[in-house]
């Protein structure tokens, strides 16, 4: 294997390419001129079982831990606020903070339809990686990026430095946006959310755009290009890509609280649980009962409520399905009602759905802005 970067840059490019991605030429030159190797500061995590390993590149040589960088992979860089670098052995616990695959990282930004002379806000920093793609395409002083997490953000500066870029860095909550740098002709999320916050509505100049993954505690997500109107209301449509992105940190599921008893209702399934496992099905489902976790599988379809702690689970029952429901809720009536209401439409995905947001009511729809639709917590 080479340890030339410039190469190993040249055959990622040709790799993303193949997935459908870099369609602009002047992407494919970010992707081949941005050292990928910088970004990672020579320590990542890789799944091991339950747990993640670290991986260090003085241990694994450096012709592998070129192959590893330069490969359209995520590599997960920060596990429970614990930085790969400072990880003692395998860690248990969610990944807070990872190096995103460059194919989704240059899908996103071919989505968001940035141009020379835009100026960009892009929510979450990183490593720095997609920050500095960013700016080989369209000048390092038209992108703004805010980072959450401070020790991330001070990684990341040192990492742009040493690529010979020099952003806007923030710190803070990228849900606030940054006001100081407004009006922006797009925001980029490389975070998922659960509704489009009111600050990226506010900061985004009349015909300006919002393109983010909105996702939620059942993992199902989509991608969505918004055109905000001079009157503040935000419209587009799903690009229909299976993706996802971590949720912003704000955005991410609160401790579950104390389960209900077993004393609740048994009736039969009118829809196969098995649709959750359909992308645009969890989508669906997700939409109709927000504030739910997915956490079974197949025909033991498993919905715990974060905020209720209601419950739904379903089982065989021999030729169909039975569900249980328990707590205040009955999520599996609004799963269940939302899953006949996509089928009644024809079972899209996610290309055949919208989204309307203002800085009061967020509704996704099926088919336009008139068809069935569900609304956002917010």
């Amino acid at each position: 294997m080479t340890t030339d970067t410039a190469e190993l840059r040249r055959a990622l490019a040709d790799r993303i390419s193949g997935t459908g991605a870099l369609k602009d030429p002047a992407w494919r030159a970010a992707v081949e001129a941005v050292q990928r190797d910088l970004f990672l500061g020579g320590h990542v995590y890789r799944a091991d079982g339950p747990k993640w390993e670290p991986v260090h590149r003085a241990e694994v040589g450096e012709e592998d831990w070129l192959g590893l960088v330069f490969s359209d992979t995520t590599w997960v860089t920060q596990v429970e606020g614990v930085a790969a670098a400072d990880a003692a052995g395998p860690l248990s616990g969610r990944p807070t903070s990872s190096s995103t695959l460059p194919s989704l990282v240059v899908r996103t930004l071919e989505a968001a339809g940035v141009r020379e002379g835009d100026k960009v806000l892009e929510i979450g920093t990183g490593t720095g990686y997609s920050t500095a793609i960013l700016c080989h395409r369209i000048g390092a002083e038209h992108v703004y990026s805010v980072e959450y997490d401070a020790a991330l953000a001070a990684s990341a500066a040192q990492h742009l430095r040493a690529a010979g870029c020099s952003p806007h860095l923030v710190v803070g909550d990228g849900l606030q946006g940054h006001r100081e740098g407004a009006d922006y002709d797009a925001v980029v999320a490389t975070c998922s959310v659960r509704h489009i916050p009111r600050s990226w509505l506010w900061q985004v100049r009349a015909g300006g755009t919002i393109t983010t993954t909105l996702g939620g505690w059942m993992t199902a997500s989509g991608l969505i290009r918004l055109t905000v109107d001079d009157e503040g209301v935000a419209t587009g449509r799903f690009t229909g890509d299976t993706i996802s992105y971590m949720l912003a940190r704000p955005h991410e599921r609160p401790p579950r609280p104390v389960f209900y008893p077993l004393d609740g209702e048994t009736r039969t399934c009118r829809v196969d649980p098995g649709l959750l496992e359909d992308w645009t099905g969890c989508f669906v489902a997700q939409l109709a009962a927000p504030s739910a976790e997915y956490v079974g599988s197949g025909d033991r379809a498993v919905l715990v409520d974060v905020a209720t702690g209601s419950q739904a689970w379903t089982e065989v029952a021999g030729s169909g399905w039975r569900v249980h429901q328990h707590g205040p809720l009955r999520l599996w009536d609004q799963v269940e009602e939302a899953l006949l209401t996509w089928r009644a439409a024809g079972s899209p995905d996610q290309s055949g759905f919208g989204m309307t947001a203002t800085d009061e009511v967020q509704t996704v729809w099926i088919g336009d802005p008139a068809g069935p639709g569900w609304q956002l917590p917010f």
